[in-house]
């Protein structure tokens, strides 16, 4: 999202990160990660369970796909954290338009299944009014 994100204000994008880690550990990884959007504190999971987001599966949490992400981010200098919560909780990608409507919603199977940028930007671009 970082590479995009000009872009993403030319769109008129507005970013929110939500974790479910409580306050302390939240602030913590927002000053960890420098994190530049407003993060939400969702201890009770509600938005989670709201977008459908549940547990993943072992196979998901260690599999290919996930390890061949953490290799790349060794490669980059960028070890991975180790745990502090809940490391199966799905996460996702959820684009709410200005009325409130979702016009793209991914659920994540594991840490490694994101929505290329590209297709999050084509998603906005298709409601530009």
């Amino acid at each position: 999202m970082r590479q995009a994100e000009g872009e993403l204000e030319r769109l008129g994008v507005q970013l929110l990160a939500v974790t479910f880690e409580g306050a302390e550990a939240a602030r913590a990884y927002a000053a960890e990660t420098g994190l530049p959007w407003p993060l939400l504190v969702d201890t009770d999971r509600r938005l989670y369970h709201a977008y459908g987001m549940g547990k993943a599966r072992l196979r998901h949490l260690f599999g290919p796909a996930t390890l061949r992400a953490y290799w790349r981010e060794a490669l980059l200098g960028q070890l991975p954290r180790l745990p502090r919560a809940d490391t199966a909780q799905q996460g996702g990608n959820v684009l709410i338009d200005g009325a409130g409507l979702v016009r793209f919603h991914h659920v994540g199977r594991g840490p490694a299944d994101r929505p290329p940028v590209a297709k999050l930007l084509a998603a906005r671009r298709a409601f530009q009014s």
